[in-house]
């Protein structure tokens, strides 16, 4: 039994909830605006302020698709009423970020600088010159830009330089014994 999907969303008064055809689901609210076509299979429903998710049978792709579909909707409200946020760390001797216009410039060892350039409707900011700070409305789109970001250098276990997300654990491993 999905717990998630049987817990209804709550839908805040500065929020509109459009249910279009073939389960188009668009969600407005003060910080901006994000749609996305569901299963036509789940059943999604808004009565007062809430959205309530269902689904037609207990099979394994329903209870599964149960669970996605009222986390994604829930996730939706938050982003256009809250949004998202997602910080990072430059650890490492002369590793730094700058912002260049809207562009991320990042000069984390190697010999030029790697630019980033942010997609439409996702804001970087530089903190200081180690901490990059990565926000907007969607979750994914976040996390995504958050990832590419980390990829440019991920952390390394011997000496822990690199990019990582903030509060991120890094295993360290020994380094070679002399004989």
């Amino acid at each position: 039994m999905s717990r998630i999907g049987l817990k209804p969303t709550e839908v805040p008064n500065d929020v509109t909830v459009t249910i279009g055809e073939d389960n188009a689901v668009t969600v407005k609210g003060p910080k901006g605006e994000l749609s996305f076509n569901f299963h036509p299979e789940m059943k999604i429903e808004m009565t007062d302020n809430t959205i309530q998710v269902s689904r037609p049978s207990d099979s394994k792709a329903h209870k599964s698709l149960h669970g996605t579909t009222s986390s994604l909707i829930s996730n939706m409200v938050q982003g256009v009423t809250k949004g998202y946020e997602r910080n990072l760390e430059l650890v490492g001797v002369g590793y730094r970020a700058s912002k260049q216009g809207k562009n991320l410039v990042l000069n984390v060892g190697y010999s030029h600088p790697v630019e980033i350039v942010p997609e439409e409707g996702i804001d970087i900011e530089v903190q200081g010159n180690n901490k990059v700070s990565v926000k907007g409305i969607s979750k994914e789109r976040v996390g995504a830009v958050a990832a590419n970001i980390r990829a440019v250098r991920p952390p390394e276990p011997y000496k822990g330089k690199g990019i990582r997300y903030e509060g991120e654990k890094v295993r360290r491993k020994e380094g070679k014994t002399g004989k």
